[in-house]
């Protein structure tokens, strides 16, 4: 079933995420696999590595497996339905309407407490060029208590072939509270025209691209600008590989962009004891590894996380073009 109702003119900010909780807690009563996953989340065991001025949380989470090992080569995406195509999502699976083109659902496999998928009506490939916009104005009216996040075709999307963004309940991610921890010294470079704030942080294991900014047309140029600059050093035919972290507070977007070199480590293909089974996506990035399985969660070490990161994350070489092209915009 899709719900239809709207927010009254004005209350747009609080509504969609309060509307989110609503059908959350309806398909907690309706629907028993959900239900069961989420209550199962409370037996969530996390442990914690601290490095000098920030933490990666690592969580054991089984009811991820499938997301974790999912097949996103062209092979098996054809020869499996789509599960966020409408006619394909599961009976007891109910959406709310937000706009014309997406449905927020809850999902039922949560990373965290309040966890929600908001994808197309359409099966259309997944993709940020195009969808920014998007995604800056569903920060903005879920943000009251909900962060949202995109993971690219080929870096942490499970469902590569059908557009969505997920959203989570906020503060639930270290970098939400480290980042105004970081002081600009950590930064390689910082740009800020009075409108908006462009940082390129390399300190924190992987390195990442910060926007800030209450204008969103200063948001729509700088992430074009980022894009045609990666698309430069990226294979031209597909979308460059990225995971975004978007939040939306005190009526100011900050954004995080993690530019990828690759989708999984080396780890996640070895065939003895030493494998680990991590595939990192936006919330990996955002800091808050997920392991599905006990074995990889007890013996994962510091040095596996900083190498995962190493391994995945875009080289400084790239990091110091892609500086450098958006740096252009702002002389």
């Amino acid at each position: 079933m899709i719900f239809d109702d709207k927010p009254e003119k004005g209350s747009s900010s609080v509504w969609w995420a309060e509307r989110a909780n609503q059908l959350l807690n309806e398909q907690k009563e309706s629907w028993a696999l959900l239900r069961q996953n989420y209550e199962a989340l409370s037996g969530v065991q996390t442990r914690v590595f601290d490095f000098e001025s920030f933490q990666i949380n690592i969580q054991l989470n089984p009811t991820r497996i499938k997301s974790t090992s999912a097949g996103v080569d062209e092979i098996t995406i054809n020869s499996r339905e789509c599960f966020l195509c409408l006619d394909k999502l599961p009976p007891e699976q109910n959406a709310v309407a937000y706009g014309k083109n997406f449905l927020i659902l809850a999902n039922p496999f949560p990373i965290f407490t309040e966890h929600y998928t908001i994808s197309k009506r359409k099966h259309i490939q997944q993709t940020i060029i195009g969808n920014f916009e998007e995604l800056l104005n569903i920060s903005r009216d879920l943000g009251s208590s909900l962060i949202i996040f995109y993971n690219g075709p080929k870096c942490g999307a499970s469902a590569p072939d059908h557009m969505h963004f997920q959203a989570a309940i906020k503060y639930t991610m270290p970098i939400e509270l480290e980042f105004d921890k970081i002081p600009d010294t950590n930064s390689i470079n910082t740009f800020d025209n009075g409108k908006i704030k462009v940082r390129f942080l390399e300190n924190y294991l992987r390195r990442f691209i910060s926007l800030e900014s209450d204008n969103k047309g200063e948001l729509l140029v700088a992430f074009k600008t980022f894009i045609k600059a990666f698309r430069k050093i990226s294979i031209p035919q597909d979308e460059p590989l990225v995971n975004i972290i978007s939040k939306y507070r005190d009526n100011k977007w900050c954004i995080f962009i993690f530019p990828r070199r690759t989708h999984r480590p080396s780890q996640y293909f070895i065939e003895n004891e030493k494998q680990l089974l991590i595939s990192p996506a936006s919330v990996d990035m955002g800091g808050v590894f997920i392991t599905p399985r006990e074995e990889d969660f007890n013996k994962i070490k510091k040095d596996d996380v900083i190498d995962i990161f190493r391994q995945v994350s875009i080289t400084k070489e790239y990091f110091e073009f892609l500086k450098k092209k958006i740096g252009e915009r702002f002389h």
